[in-house]
């Protein structure tokens, strides 16, 4: 795998021709759950549907980490999942929830017992990339093994993503804010 990458962030000059306003890794990354985490790249995200599309567009003011995206918005961030270890297949469902909870999403968190501690559900369409290695997507009846360049379109189930390989996973996954239909 890639080690760093770039975020490049275009935008307009004066008079409207489109330049790049930032070309740098992402400025901010957060490590989830201590040593041996996952690490969150967090690249952009917007807080309307349609967005405005300014000339000069300021970084997205935010702080830490937060699990969906902002109301009406979108959310793209890279992860690095190393290999899951007894650290995760050990956590119960208070060790779960706060895991979430810390992400501003203890909400999220679906776990009972059965599938994976790290099931979750989000009111949310997100689209995740497998980038580099592989991915066990889990879900409450069934679960599939995906490979670099395999796409899931998530549309707000429960789930968990469990790297049962020995080498770190990289995804890409963008966030769409979501309102589930009657019933769900």
């Amino acid at each position: 795998m890639r080690g760093t990458f770039r975020r490049i962030v275009t935008g307009h000059d004066e008079v409207g021709r489109a330049v790049i306003l930032s070309d740098a890794p992402p400025t901010r990354s957060v490590l989830v759950g201590g040593p041996g985490g996952a690490t969150f790249f967090e690249i952009w995200n917007t807080g309307a549907a349609p967005p405005p599309i300014l000339r000069h567009e300021a970084e997205p003011d935010e702080n830490g980490l937060v699990l969906a995206p902002p109301t009406n918005g979108t959310r793209i961030r890279i992860i690095d999942f190393p290999p899951e270890g007894d650290a995760i297949r050990l956590l119960g469902a208070a060790g779960a929830q706060a895991a979430f909870g810390a992400m501003g999403g203890g909400d999220a968190s679906r776990f009972k017992t059965g599938a994976h501690p790290l099931m979750h559900r989000t009111e949310t369409i997100d689209y995740g990339i497998v980038l580099d290695g592989e991915m066990t997507l889990v879900l409450d009846a069934s679960e599939t093994l995906l490979h670099a360049g395999d796409v899931v379109i998530q549309r707000g189930t429960s789930h968990a993503w469990s790297n049962r390989s020995d080498t770190v996973c990289r995804m890409a996954f963008v966030l769409i804010d979501g309102r589930y239909a009657e019933g769900l």
